[in-house]
């Protein structure tokens, strides 16, 4: 039976270069769960894009003398060129400065309205006394009033992933000039969200599939009560609020409130550019569908209590899916240290795609991958897991099996005679490797699929060096070639398994066992080139890495991450 799978990827602000943290949070994790359910044959609409708004952007426009879609732009089209170079299988990835998302932002915006979950109130707001203007989110710092962090904004602390409302910051003073505002009434628009607490809770408490951190870090929150939060802010860039709405001209939608509904508006996008303007409906109105947020752990309120509070109030009338999982991983540090913007501590993806190859920081990354804690980049593990793992373990099982073809049957697959125990044992392995790394991937565990992958190259490996074909190439070539057409099986099997996690490296693979067409094309099955198929000159599948690298790439990162050109 075909399954409907809605892939939802987090949104990431286009305020600065992508790295390397984005890709392990969300990137990677949503590509290898959407490229698996394509092969398993299954309908899978896999949509993002660049966070346009907010004051991130705005602040960085204000101190290059810009407007905030120069600098959006410049940034999302970074994101759309690591996207390609990664091999991301996107079916689109859009922004939210686009007409599209506007007026399905609105929509939403009116309908809670209508059913009486929108309400108009005087809420009290930083104002610069020296700009003369309400200062939003980002353009406000101080103290968190729950760790103490001293940068805190004034929408989340991005020390304890709090969210927060500028009247909680400590020592609150505006980014710009370092004044400190004063309090002045303004008008905003509130989301009832208190009138879900006691239905997100029974909601949340019955996803027993939800990762204890994602479930439990949701569960706090809502069972410490959930306030009622402002959807408007005094700011000029960002969604105009709907024309209806009297004296709201000058403000614009929340970026927190319509920045999820880009999951929404993306997938109505991609279903007019494809013709059928109503097939977005399949992924988000048939009950049987099942959508999966893929983000980091500060995204959890987002999208595990705000985004499906939006679906709850827009009611029966819009029918949409609230979401199945919510797959948060959690951060992917730099040598002991956090990612960070500010203090450019990091690598970018487009500084590592210029000296690595993609599929080797897709290896690392997924072998390492935070899912259940957080893990840690260093250049260390990164030569020794491609070197050890994807060199001397499955790319050395793969060349050493087909340059033994080659040399012993001129090339040629040969056939198979009688098996025996060894034989079935292998074989059998490879059959468990499809069903249990397949389990794996659906259950959002992709470290521990990559490592029943690498397994079964153990397996081949280890097969290999028992049966010695290169010892009974002198004494019984029916022998040699019962375990090279073994061998080759394994790896038929092997290009299967890493399609999802090196789609570049599984094509290469199909490529070397002189299949044509694309590996996506095989669904999730292992055929094996039959005997006498003439196979291509055997190259190896990965580079191995100079050790000099590690030193090379500490001192280079020494100083401030690389900025492009």
């Amino acid at each position: 039976m075909t399954d409907t799978i809605l892939v939802a990827v987090a949104w990431p602000y286009a305020n600065g270069e992508p790295h390397l943290g984005h890709v392990a949070g969300s990137f990677l994790p949503a590509d290898i769960f959407a490229r698996y359910h394509r092969q398993a044959g299954n309908r899978v609409l896999m949509v993002s894009g660049s966070d346009m708004h907010g004051t991130p952007t705005a602040l960085i426009a204000q101190a290059e003398g810009v407007s905030p879609e120069v600098v959006a732009t410049r940034y999302h089209e970074q994101f759309v060129e690591m996207i390609d170079r990664f091999g991301f299988s996107y079916d689109l990835y859009t922004h939210t400065d686009t007409a599209n998302h506007a007026r399905v932002s609105q929509g939403i915006f009116s309908g809670l309205l209508k059913n009486g979950y929108l309400y108009e109130s005087t809420a009290s707001m930083p104002y610069c006394l020296e700009e003369q203007r309400f200062l939003s989110d980002r353009f406000v710092t101080g103290t968190c009033p729950i760790c103490d962090f001293d940068k805190a904004g004034g929408d989340q602390c991005d020390n304890c992933g709090n969210t927060l409302d500028a009247s909680d910051l400590i020592e609150i003073r505006c980014v710009t000039d370092g004044s400190t505002p004063e309090f002045r009434d303004t008008n905003h628009y509130l989301f009832k969200l208190s009138a879900f607490t006691e239905k997100l809770i029974e909601w949340v408490s019955a996803q027993h599939h939800f990762r204890p951190q994602v479930r439990n870090m949701s569960l706090a929150m809502l069972r410490g009560g959930l306030p009622d939060r402002a959807i408007t802010r005094d700011i000029e860039w960002g969604i105009p609020v709907p024309d209806e709405i009297e004296g709201y001209e000058h403000k614009r939608i929340y970026v927190w409130f319509e920045a999820v509904i880009g999951y929404l508006s993306a997938s109505i996008e991609w279903a007019e550019a494809s013709g059928d303007p109503d097939a977005w409906e399949a992924w988000w109105k048939d009950p049987a569908a099942r959508s999966y947020y893929f983000q980091g752990k500060d995204n959890i309120p987002f999208h595990a209590i705000f985004w499906p509070a939006t679906i709850m109030g827009l009611g029966e009338e819009r029918g949409l899916n609230l979401p199945y999982d919510v797959a948060a991983n959690e951060y992917l540090n730099y040598e002991g240290g956090a990612f960070s913007k500010s203090r450019q501590w990091g690598v970018t993806a487009a500084d590592a795609l210029d000296r690595y190859d993609a599929d080797a920081l897709r290896y690392y990354m997924s072998a390492t991958m935070p899912e259940t804690s957080d893990s840690d980049f260093t250049w260390a593990t990164l030569l020794s897991r491609n070197n050890d793992e994807l060199v001397a373990t499955l790319g050395n099982f793969v060349h050493r099996v087909l340059s033994m073809v080659a040399r012993n049957f001129d090339g040629a697959v040969p056939p198979r005679a009688a098996t025996d125990e060894t034989d079935a044992d292998v074989l059998a392995a490879c059959e468990t490797a499809m069903e249990e790394v397949g389990r794996q991937i659906r259950d959002r565990k992709f470290r521990e699929g990559l490592r029943l992958i690498m397994g079964l190259a153990r397996d081949g490996n280890k097969y290999v060096d028992t049966k010695a074909p290169w010892k009974t190439a002198k004494t019984d070539m029916e022998r040699t070639g019962t375990t090279l057409s073994i061998g080759i099986e394994i790896a038929a099997t092997l290009r299967t398994l890493i399609y999802a996690y090196m789609p570049t490296s599984a094509q290469n693979l199909h490529k070397l066992l002189g299949a044509e067409g694309e590996v996506i094309d095989l669904g999730w099955t292992r055929p094996t080139p039959g005997a006498g198929r003439q196979l291509p000159v055997p190259r190896p599948l990965f580079k191995k890495l100079d050790d000099s690298m590690v030193a090379e790439e500490l001192a280079r990162h020494e100083s401030p991450t690389p900025a492009r050109a």
